[in-house]
């Protein structure tokens, strides 16, 4: 593994064996505290966008770790916010860091940046692919149910980033995965044709009491992304009714079934407070293990691990 820019870069075996490294270096930081594999190491970590979870659990866990994070704004503290080539950004960065890690919004400037940097390059969000949040996501239903394949998986929602990333993780993990989206909200089409080559083990849907039928895991994310009150969020509104997750929805999924969701959550939009507070344990160790396994991703990338 050279970067981490979209679940497609990786193997099954790869994946398993993040999870794996992420399951040891969380019982380390539960028992006392993880070794410094990055000693010496320096991260940027470079933000375009607004983020709570992503920005936190990388400072947080490149300390635990033993090496320096380095938080910037993209678009007011760097020349690229003046018109700088991309590519002259990650060539710079690429000299004087070990990995960068970039939340912004077009994949195809992620993969430019990566292709110049020189250094691993892990994406901490574009508008095409969430990695790091469906690592995060996988480790924690192995957690609870000691394994991923033969589970169903079904994703509620809009067909974007959470969405391309759950079908291509999900799949290589050997899970069944129903993907439920409106008509015209459709995960990109290399996901489909990814999800193609696993025949029965994947459907896309538009009716979310099928979809959730029998399923072990639930998962959903924002589909309202417009401001309050634009005629994009009152589209968007009418579009996703019948979407959100509901106590009522739910009684056709498995009893003891999970629901995640990766935060921030818009409660009485794409999930109900009643379902979010009944599953929130579930919910906020999701959002705890994005540390643990981009602990992992780092110590795979720049420690050998």
């Amino acid at each position: 593994m050279k970067h981490l820019l979209k679940m497609g870069d990786l193997t099954p075996d790869e994946v398993a064996h993040i999870l794996d490294v992420a399951d040891e270096l969380k019982a380390q930081q539960k028992a006392g505290g993880t070794g410094p594999l990055l000693k010496g190491k320096s991260v940027a970590l470079m933000f375009s966008k607004n983020s709570t979870r992503t920005r936190t659990s990388f400072e947080v866990g490149v300390y635990q770790l033993g090496g320096l994070g380095n938080y910037m704004n993209a678009a007011t503290e760097l020349q690229s916010g003046r018109g700088e080539p991309l590519k002259d950004t990650a060539r710079v960065l690429g000299r004087y860091y070990d990995c960068v890690v970039w939340r912004t919004y077009r994949q195809s400037d992620l993969e430019e940046f990566a292709e110049f940097a020189g250094v691993p390059v892990i994406n901490g969000l574009t508008d095409y692919a969430h990695p790091c949040q469906v690592l995060a996501d996988l480790m924690t239903i192995r957690e609870r149910r000691g394994a991923l394949a033969g589970q169903k998986l079904c994703f509620v929602g809009d067909g974007s980033n959470m969405a391309n990333s759950l079908i291509v993780g999900g799949l290589l993990s050997g899970m069944k995965v129903d993907c439920v989206c409106p008509h015209g909200y459709r995960p990109a089409a290399d996901v489909l044709m990814f999800a193609h080559k696993y025949g029965s083990a994947f459907r896309l849907l538009e009716d979310p009491s099928e979809g959730v039928k029998d399923a072990d895991v639930v998962v959903t994310a924002v589909w309202n992304t417009a401001a309050p009150g634009t005629s994009e969020s009152e589209s968007r509104l009418r579009d996703f009714a019948g979407f959100q997750l509901t106590s009522g929805l739910l009684k056709a999924a498995k009893p003891d079934c999970m629901v995640l969701h990766c935060l921030p959550a818009h409660r009485g939009e794409e999930i109900s407070t009643a379902v979010f507070e009944a599953h929130a344990d579930e919910i906020f160790t999701e959002a705890e293990n994005r540390l643990h396994v981009q602990k992992a991703v780092l110590a795979v990338l720049l420690a050998g691990k």
